[in-house]
């Protein structure tokens, strides 16, 4: 079953709190807005992508223009049939930037 909570005020401290304790884990899904609000908090441990094989000419951007870049370490790729691309990473701390390979 699902085990829902309702958050206040102070949205840092109620998901640090929920974080820190054992079992379960929090999820988002479809929004890009609370991810990107997340992540800038250090409150993101993995990130689930779904990357499929389509190229889309406008629409909302994932992650902002500006704003802190991140590392990503790759944890888990996987292809479907389908080409649609499975993408396990966790947050590596702020992004160093080089060359490919």
């Amino acid at each position: 079953g699902w085990n829902t909570h309702v958050i206040g005020r102070d949205v840092e401290a109620a998901v640090g709190e929920l974080k820190a304790k054992p079992g379960g884990e929090l999820q988002v899904h479809g929004s890009g807005e609370l991810l990107r609000w997340l992540l800038e908090r250090d409150l993101v441990d993995e990130l689930n992508l779904r990357i499929y094989p389509v190229v889309v000419g406008d629409g909302r951007r994932f992650f902002p223009e500006q704003g802190r870049a991140h590392a990503l370490t790759l944890i888990e790729s996987r292809t479907t049939e389908s080409g649609v691309t499975l993408q396990t990473y966790r947050p590596a701390g702020p992004a160093t930037f080089g060359t490919a390979g």
